[in-house]
């Protein structure tokens, strides 16, 4: 690895999808850029995706984390591990596990997350105005509303606008998705059958439920209608459609797909791979970037300080590790330099490195306020076969309960169909064939017949429930925790607040009334499940996390309570955007991913315009 000889106009840390959409955005403007990851870079070719992709076949747990090895120069939270004392990378201090997980490889967490691909409600950005809870934000849906089209622009959203216009949601007139969406499997149409239409009361209101689809960050028809003329059209076509107007990609195959992927064919292994990258991944971004001719990558380059001058606070160098191979204690110390900085590296990673370097904490919010969509399961059997186990992991929702007045009393909440059965909760069908094998002494036909018959009629809810910013939910630092080239490791502090509880508790009230109204015997229950527990009055309820980090550099409209503004500039140096989930002061009930890449966009203006009244 080389040591870059130039000063850059900006340098990034982190190639997740927030670095590679300003990394896009800046070399587009005729910007250079240096781009630092921690992790190894081998997701990046063809041969190194299909090994990862082999690397999950093999694994025995297919967990997030089974396609990316550990890597003790640049680790990450593993679902296998997390929140057992002296093992993994967190530090958990409690009371309550927090028991998300992020990959730190090129490519971030984009390689293994769903695709969900939910805006905020406006509602979202205000409610301390509007329900006296939380922080509001320091700008409005209608302000990020053209970020989010630029978002699922790049991301190349599958969705129909008339499903996704509900609770203040709102689009132009004659907006249309990239493409259309993805067809709802028929679990999905199942359930909708009985549950579309019925009313439920939330706080003294009626809500009317829906089973809509929900917009995914994956290949489906692309939309002839998008912004046309053309049309949408994914780069160099997807392989099976012929873009309108362009050669038939047909003849080409693998080489077209191994750039932008195939058309979703449903393989049931959105997290944590796609096994034809169907699904969109930082990476579709990060190579469009590279062909500008003025973005350099430095994979296995870990930041371990930010330099600054004490006389003006601007940001003057990123001090980063080189490492030689994973697992090597050989590693060089080296020095980026740039006109502006960026940390993209993940809630997390941002909040520890600006703590390492004792930067940007006059308001003392750095590494607090984190959040994550504490999920409730519940998961039991329909006395029909409902096709579990196809398609992609979910497709449809139930969004009705989004928003509403009830928030003065606790917290809100989505929730996710899933059509891969028990396999969250439980482990199926791993754990069904054990069981039927093992505990029932089945074989043969009477195995097939048994597992065939469960596992064909497996339902489960996930509710994501809304989380407050608390202060005391943080990331912090400690000495006595490094990792093997002697970098921290996150040490966390979290719990559930009873808003959160409630939300949960009201989520499981109605599950009841769902799974009656579906005929569905609820099986959920503690012996056997893979997820934690939490008591609220008198109920235990049964969740995980969701994956969803925010908070730790929050965004406000002072200094003196936030980190940065809203443009995700640092308050105290002019030169240090902090971009992504950690500035998100709340995220309501959606999954963050779209939301953080419209605030990607925007941060880009902000660094655009900065460089521009500097003379660069």
């Amino acid at each position: 690895m080389e040591t870059p000889q130039q000063e850059f106009d900006v340098v990034i840390v982190g190639a997740g999808i927030a670095g590679a959409i300003v990394a896009r955005e800046l070399t587009r403007a005729g910007k250079s850029v240096l781009l630092l990851e921690a992790g190894v870079g081998t997701a990046r070719s063809w041969d190194g995706y299909l090994g990862h992709l082999n690397t999950f076949y093999e694994a025995l747990a297919k967990v997030p984390e089974s396609p990316y090895p550990f890597n003790p120069d640049a680790p990450q939270p593993d679902v296998l591990d997390i929140g057992q004392p002296n093992l993994g990378y967190f530090v958990q201090l409690g009371p309550v596990q927090y028991g998300s997980t992020y990959t730190r490889i090129g490519g971030g967490t984009t390689l293994h997350w769903l695709g969900t691909c939910l805006r905020m409600l406006p509602e979202d950005f205000a409610i301390r105005s509007r329900f006296g809870v939380g922080l509001d934000w320091p700008l409005t849906y209608d302000e990020l509303r053209p970020d989010y089209e630029l978002a699922e622009m790049e991301i190349g959203v599958a969705a129909d606008v008339e499903e996704q216009e509900y609770l203040g949601i709102t689009f132009p007139k004659d907006y249309v998705f990239p493409m259309h969406k993805i067809p709802q499997s028929f679990l999905d149409r199942t359930l909708a059958g009985t549950i579309d239409g019925r009313t439920v009361d939330m706080g003294g209101e009626r809500y009317t439920l829906n089973v809509r689809s929900t917009p995914q960050g994956r290949n489906a028809m692309p939309n002839a209608r998008y912004r046309h003329p053309p049309g949408y059209e994914p780069e160099n076509g997807v392989r099976g459609y012929r873009p309108v107007g362009a050669v038939d990609p047909r003849p080409h195959g693998q080489d077209l797909a191994k750039n932008i992927g195939e058309r979703c064919a449903g393989n049931s292994a959105c997290v944590p791979i796609c096994p034809i990258q169907a699904k969109y991944n930082a990476l579709k971004t990060l190579e469009k970037a590279e062909k500008s001719g003025r973005l350099s990558v430095l994979v296995q380059a870990v930041a371990s300080r930010i330099l600054a001058d004490p006389e003006t606070g601007r940001i003057t160098g990123i001090e980063y590790k080189a490492y030689e191979s994973p697992g090597s204690p050989a590693f060089t110390t080296r020095r980026a330099t740039g006109k502006s900085y960026v940390l993209a590296a993940h809630a997390v990673e941002n909040a520890k490195l600006l703590l390492a370097s004792r930067l940007a904490n006059g308001s003392g919010q750095v590494g607090r306020n984190l959040m994550d969509h504490p999920v409730l399961l519940k998961w039991g059997l329909h006395p029909e076969p409902l096709g579990a186990f196809r398609g992609p992991l979910s497709t449809s929702g139930i969004e009705d309960l989004r928003g509403g007045a009830y928030r003065r009393e606790h917290a809100a909440f989505r929730i996710e169909v899933g059509n891969d059965g028990w396999t969250w909760p439980m482990g199926s069908p791993y754990s069904d064939v054990a069981t039927a094998v093992e505990s029932m002494n089945l074989f043969g036909a009477g195995l097939r017949r048994y597992v065939a018959g469960v596992l064909q009629r497996q339902v489960r809810l996930g509710f994501l429930v809304e989380q407050l910013p608390e202060a005391a939910n943080r990331v912090t630092i400690d000495p006595q925790y490094l990792d093997a080239i002697g970098n921290y490791r996150p040490v966390i502090q979290y719990n559930l607040s009873d808003y959160t509880l409630a939300g949960m508790g009201a989520g499981q009230g109605l599950a009841g009334r769902l799974f009656q109204w579906l005929g569905v015997d609820d099986r959920t229950g503690v012996t056997g499940s893979l997820v934690s527990q939490s008591t609220w009055n008198g109920q235990t309820l049964l969740w995980g996390g969701a994956g969803h980090f925010a908070g730790t550099h929050v965004m406000g409209s002072a200094p003196g309570a936030s980190v940065v503004d809203s443009w995700q500039r640092s308050w105290e140096h002019s030169n240090l955007y902090l971009v992504g989930c950690g500035s998100m002061p709340t995220m309501g009930t959606s999954n963050p991913t779209l939301t953080l890449a419209a605030l990607a966009f925007r941060a880009s203006r902000g660094i655009l315009r900065d460089l521009r009244s500097d003379g660069q």
